[in-house]
């Protein structure tokens, strides 16, 4: 073999391995369509400690073991959120009648009044399977740095304010984390198709 077929041999190797290691890396679904993320899948999601329905502490481990839809949000919101988890809930429901189960999860960006009494009573109003978490201020705030969410406090004053938050919906899983995520212009129809392939392809 001559040194140009061995070196060209040599680089079609590396690229394949390449390939494949960033392929493994970013676990790309490309048959599923949707969004991908800069810096590969692993840059969204992660540990956090929340408080549920009950009172009681739960990690991300207790919460997303299964395809799980999460989504950041506020009991007080007046329109965006209401939306985004009623259509939500309605892919939910699609992908039951597909015969998946997908818990949607919803962590508040308000905790000073997303209480616990008052996430319970909201996810028991949106959809049976719902998970509503709340917790401190600090518990919030890292679980929202580990999805990349955005928030703050708008304009308002005393207890009649408004929050600024990014609005996406992210798709996880136990073993492989996120998925795809979702921004406001997927319909249920869409949502409950690109997970059904996710969860075929998991």
């Amino acid at each position: 073999m001559t040194k140009f077929a061995a070196s060209a041999s040599a680089l079609a190797i590396v690229a394949l391995i390449g390939a494949t290691a960033a392929y493994t890396y970013l676990r790309p679904l490309p048959d599923c369509g949707g969004n991908s993320v800069a810096g590969g899948s692993a840059a969204i999601g992660g540990p956090f400690e929340l408080l549920n329905g009950a009172g009681e502490t739960v990690t991300e481990a207790d919460i997303i073991d299964g395809p799980t839809l999460v989504y950041f949000g506020y009991t007080f919101c007046p329109d965006v959120c209401p939306f985004d988890v009623a259509r939500n809930v309605l892919a939910v429901d699609l992908l039951d009648e597909m015969g998946h189960d997908v818990t949607p999860v919803f962590i508040t960006i308000d905790p000073a009044r997303d209480t616990v009494e008052i996430m319970d009573q909201y996810a028991r109003d949106m959809h049976p399977k719902m998970i509503a978490l709340t917790g401190s201020d600090e518990q919030v705030r890292a679980a929202a740095q580990e999805y990349r969410v955005y928030y703050a406090k708008g304009s308002g004053e005393g207890d009649f304010y408004l929050m600024d938050h990014s609005t996406f919906t992210y798709l996880m899983f136990p073993e492989t984390g996120l998925a795809t995520y979702f921004g406001r212009t997927a319909t249920p129809e869409e949502m409950a198709g690109e997970i059904a392939c996710h969860i075929g392809n998991a």
